[in-house]
């Protein structure tokens, strides 16, 4: 039996903590681009990591990605479908992944944002190859990291050319 995502609410999240960290802590419940607005949520993830050395982000990285794996995972389980646009967990990882070694200030949280969201929602290959035929946590999770990767080549470009 599948669950109807628009009759999940808050409170159904919070029975459920895995769901509601996949969720991106309710952003996902949005009718409208939840995927836009939960990379809305690793905004403030990304201003409190942003200090930290190189190593540090990279490793708090890596470890949102290996849980976010099992975190949406959970969540297809609950849902029962493969890839439910309400799982917004891999879009604040995407982010993440675009800020790595990311110029300071809020205008290049600003680009790193819209680069991010551009690939995420354009998905050119491998992207879109590894959308079609990776399913489950690790599926949802990997071409959002690709298209993380992809977005921060080009935000440290347009740092280059600047």
């Amino acid at each position: 039996m599948t669950i109807s995502l628009n009759k999940i609410s808050f409170l159904d999240l919070l029975k459920r903590p895995v769901c509601l960290l996949a969720y991106g802590f309710g952003a996902g419940l949005s009718p409208k681009a939840p995927g836009t607005i939960g990379t809305i949520v690793a905004l403030p993830i990304y201003w409190l990591l942003r200090d930290l050395d190189l190593i540090r982000y990279l490793l708090i990285t890596v470890i949102a990605f290996i849980a976010g794996v099992w975190i949406c995972q959970q969540a297809v389980n609950w849902l029962k479908q493969d890839d439910p646009s309400s799982v917004v967990w891999d879009e604040i990882v995407g982010y993440l992944v675009t800020m790595i070694a990311a110029p300071a200030g809020w205008q290049w949280m600003l680009l790193g944002f819209v680069l991010f969201r551009v690939f995420d929602i354009w998905k050119p290959w491998p992207v879109s190859l590894a959308d079609r035929k990776l399913h489950g946590g690790f599926g949802i999770m990997v071409d959002d990291v690709i298209a993380g990767i992809f977005a921060a080549a080009a935000l440290q470009f347009c740092h280059y050319m600047l």
